[in-house]
């Protein structure tokens, strides 16, 4: 049974829809004025994989994330630039949308933008003003927090002891300084739309409530985001929504924790941030996409996604050498002929079941991978016992238990971006290298690496060990592994 740590109770609990085999999940998405940063891809990935795994257990998921393509930062930014607002606002979503793609994150049920659904936001701050809930001043509207007793709920903070300790700036229209806006009375060069308070632009927090509610209902089942929006922006959007329907808002709130430099939350503001793009474009030179797109997916999840990761290139480099393991192995199975085409999926009812009970567990990525490498291993020691088929059988599981967190899913010859090249012994030497461009030593070409290859083989079938080895050790040096087969044959890869 799937339990999920609920940010309001502070407990796990079972999940609970309230349509029977389906469940409906909002996702707080970008403010588009930058390109996606690596805390961004956490969320998007961890969602990604939610969604993915409450599929698995066979619910249907209507999955909605948005977009705010309207608000103060978007501005500035676009004035900076000397863009238009709508422009910048396109430019960054297309952005997000390639970044996306490339990290194997699959598109949302529905991506509404802030922009589109202004009718939906307007009907919603009239029933909250018609209900004494808000009030107009001035051409602004604000939420009226006084006349939402349990405000403070989420965030798991008194009324009382929020206005004795508030910081933020009192603005003379509210009539508490706790309230926030709702309609923001509009400034000479702003984007503007038509209201019953004249013109202007909606808040911040009315935008997720009047999409969530507009796509999803009134109540939704699962509500989630980074833990820095659990103050104020979730628990806002709690006051707003509860206040005009009268129903609970959400059923289970769902926060992530930050990825973190040095301990420091990585965000834009401080400018401690690695863009998804800055990420590929470092690592393209020698890793293909989907390569990158796994290793990132792997260091990300292999941190339960309640705690913070701190991203570093050791992280990374591990992440790496977690998931070459794995390929490894696959090498291995790929190698040898299969035999016959028995099925021996039933000898790991127990992996599955611990891993499933793992995802079960509030969504435990950490504990879900042990258990890969648990059955990688197993796979391992059926290779050296013979039990070849066995370990391929093995080896299908771990790619479709890989695939619902995004890894797993390449060819262990484009993982290792190389390009087998055999050389049998008792044929004349032709070595053909082809794209074969990483090499670690620049000062070994291909033609360099020919030459060695050819020369080591002469080498061998003149019994000259210690000339072949020496050329072996230093090909090594460069980066190229060689491989003497049983056949006779040579086979050499980076």
């Amino acid at each position: 049974m799937l339990k999920i740590s609920n940010t309001v109770t502070r407990k796990k609990s079972a999940l609970k829809t309230l349509k029977e085999g389906s469940v409906t999940l909002y996702v707080c998405g970008m403010t588009v004025y930058d390109h996606c940063h690596l805390g961004h891809a956490r969320s998007a990935i961890i969602f990604d994989v939610i969604r993915t795994y409450l599929e698995h257990i066979g619910l249907n998921v209507r999955y909605v994330k948005n977009y705010t393509d309207v608000d103060d930062k978007i501005i500035r930014r676009a004035q900076e630039k000397g863009l238009d607002w709508k422009t910048l606002s396109e430019t960054y979503i297309a952005a997000y949308e390639h970044d996306m793609a490339r990290l194997g994150v699959r598109p949302p049920t529905l991506a509404p933008k802030a922009t589109e659904q202004i009718p939906e936001m307007l009907a919603l701050i009239e029933d909250l003003v018609s209900k004494d809930k808000a009030y107009a001043v001035e051409g602004d509207v604000f939420f009226k927090v006084a006349a939402f007793p349990s405000y403070g709920k989420l965030s798991h903070q008194k009324l009382d002891e929020m206005q004795s300790g508030i910081r933020i700036e009192i603005d003379p229209k509210k009539k508490d300084p706790l309230d926030f806006v709702l309609w923001k009375n509009a400034k000479p060069g702003e984007p503007a739309w038509d209201s019953p308070w004249g013109q202007g632009r909606p808040g911040w927090h009315i935008e997720c409530s009047a999409m969530a509610m507009k796509h999803l209902g009134e109540t939704i089942d699962l509500h989630g985001g980074g833990e820095d929006l659990i103050f104020p922006h979730h628990e806002n959007e709690i006051a707003q929504s509860e206040a005009a329907s009268g129903k609970p808002f959400v059923g289970c709130w769902i926060h992530h924790g930050f990825v973190t430099i040095d301990e420091e939350k990585m965000s834009k503001s401080l400018g401690n941030f690695f863009t998804v793009d800055e990420i590929f474009r470092k690592l393209s030179s020698s890793h293909p996409n989907e390569k990158i797109r796994e290793i990132l997916r792997f260091y990300l999840l292999s941190t339960h996604y309640r705690s913070p990761v701190d991203f570093s290139d050791q992280g990374l480099m591990a992440a790496e050498r977690g998931l070459q393991n794995f390929y490894t192995l696959f090498q291995k199975i790929h190698e040898i002929p299969a035999e016959t085409e028995a099925d021996h999926g039933k000898d790991f009812l127990t992996f599955r079941a611990d891993f499933e009970a793992a995802m079960d567990d509030d969504f435990n990525t950490p504990k879900a991978f042990a258990v890969l490498h648990t059955l990688r291993g197993e796979m391992n020691r059926d290779l050296s016992h013979g039990r070849t088929e066995r370990a391929r059988s093995g080896c299908r599981l771990l790619v479709e238990l890989g695939g619902l967190l995004g890894v797993l899913q390449m060819r262990y010859q484009d993982w290792n971006n190389i390009d087998i090249v055999e050389v049998n012994a008792s044929d004349s030497i032709s070595v053909k290298i082809s794209e074969f461009q990483a090499i670690v030593s620049p000062g070994l070409s291909k033609a360099s690496i020919q030459k060695l290859v050819a020369e080591r083989e002469a080498a061998r079938r003149e019994k000259n060990w210690a000339r072949s080895d020496e050329i072996r050790d230093q090909l090594a040096q460069a980066g190229v592994i060689v491989e003497d087969r049983p056949d006779g044959s040579t086979r050499i890869k980076r």
